[in-house]
């Protein structure tokens, strides 16, 4: 996870034990069938490619927390030139509609209220992506009626209200609408990022547990329903239960991906990180392998964390990792240390990885660590020995 304003990671996962009771979203379609692409050092033989690249989070945070500017084809060209193949874009559903500057309150009227320029405006950087055959992965960062950040102020609960729900399934038919046409090897579809269930779902600070199975498999059907309408082959991708980290064993037959996590442990991946530990007294210093904060980490314990993941795979599951990395605070030696695991449990079970972020504090470019020697490259600051580790995999 990112930088977001107003999230408490550490309670976010660790907080457990509310009951959630919802409005299932029925859905009868017959979901059809696959052919995925061969992925000959796949000894899982995953049923997703083994797309390898960043997240660009242009358009993830708008107003009034983030306001980004989109990526220049330049880097995608780079991306390409370095030998990776995916780009994930997660988006902020407030970001192509219309609202008034600075809007934190959105209606359900506004929700409907898609803006033609700023999907133009997405869609122009989807197509540079492609230029350069990059797949692009489309996720709603944040979805009607959730998100796993604060920013806005929804008008309703997605897992509990039809209403959310079907202006869910109405946002991803228009996407699959633009798309309707292209291969699957250009664009899929990543339904809502890092799934919760809180009773308040404004409130990011409340208790917060993974959305019951049942619930998240009615959701998650029916806006793939609504997607595959548009194209029966389109990739479809769900996100990790309980903030991303958990395998959702109730979507595997519904011919969908699922998408895993690379920050076990968050003390690593996301130390000094603001908005996951503001209280600077619960700060133990990263090792790898080692104990941290009385818990003791290693590689071992890592692999018993995915095992889930790869058990998915195992059953014809296709899975990647949408997002992974380090925030910019970790010492650089371990970061790679405990990253060069990450990534190997994940690529020699045939597991793809987007990086959080290409450019930025947990990126390749401009992380602004103070323990590493950068190079020059056309005037910004490339963290080689990361590159170096990513095109390795």
């Amino acid at each position: 996870m990112k930088s977001n304003k107003g999230v408490n990671r550490r309670a976010f996962l660790r907080n457990v034990g509310l009951a959630a009771v919802g409005h299932l979203a029925a859905c009868t379609k017959v979901l059809p069938e696959i052919t995925s692409l061969t992925q000959k050092d796949n000894l899982l033989k995953n049923k997703l490619p083994k797309w390898k690249g960043f997240n660009i989070p242009d358009y993830f945070q708008p107003d009034p927390w983030y306001v980004g500017t989109p990526t220049d084809e330049t880097y995608f060209k780079w991306v390409a030139d370095w030998g990776f193949d995916f780009i994930r874009i997660p988006m902020a559903y407030p970001t192509y509609l219309n609202l008034t500057p600075h809007q934190k309150f959105i209606t359900e009227e506004d929700v409907y209220k898609i803006d033609e320029n700023k999907v133009n405006r997405i869609e122009k950087t989807i197509y540079l992506a492609q230029k350069y055959n990059l797949h692009v992965s489309l996720n709603l960062h944040r979805a009607p009626g959730y998100c796993v950040s604060t920013g806005y102020h929804e008008p309703y609960h997605l897992w509990n209200e039809k209403k959310a729900q079907d202006a869910f399934c109405h946002h991803w038919s228009f996407w699959a609408k633009r798309f309707k046409n292209s291969s699957t090897s250009k664009i899929s579809f990543d339904l809502v990022n890092e799934p919760s269930y809180r009773e308040n779902v404004n409130d990011t600070m409340s208790k917060t547990t993974g959305v019951p199975g049942a619930l998240y498999r009615a959701v998650a059907q029916a806006a793939t329903a609504a997607i595959r309408k548009e194209n029966p082959n389109f990739y479809v991708i769900a996100d990790g239960n309980n903030g991303g980290a958990d395998a959702v064993p109730e979507l595997a037959d519904l011919n969908i991906g699922q998408s895993c996590r690379g920050y076990f442990p968050y003390e690593i991946s996301h130390y000094k990180a603001p908005w996951v530990y503001p209280d600077p007294a619960y700060q133990p210093k990263p090792v790898w392998p080692g104990n941290i904060g009385g818990r003791h980490y290693s590689r071992a314990v890592m692999e018993e964390y995915y095992k889930p993941w790869l058990d998915l795979v195992k059953k014809g599951v296709g899975v990647h990792c949408g997002e992974c990395g380090c925030w910019k605070e970790t010492p650089h030696e371990v970061f790679l240390a405990w990253f060069g695991d990450v990534l190997d449990i994940l690529t020699t079970n045939g597991i793809g990885f987007a990086l959080w972020e290409l450019k930025g504090d947990f990126g390749i470019l401009n992380s602004n660590r103070a323990d590493v020697q950068y190079e020059n490259w056309y005037g910004h600051k490339l963290d080689r020995k990361l590159l170096k580790m990513l095109q390795s995999k």
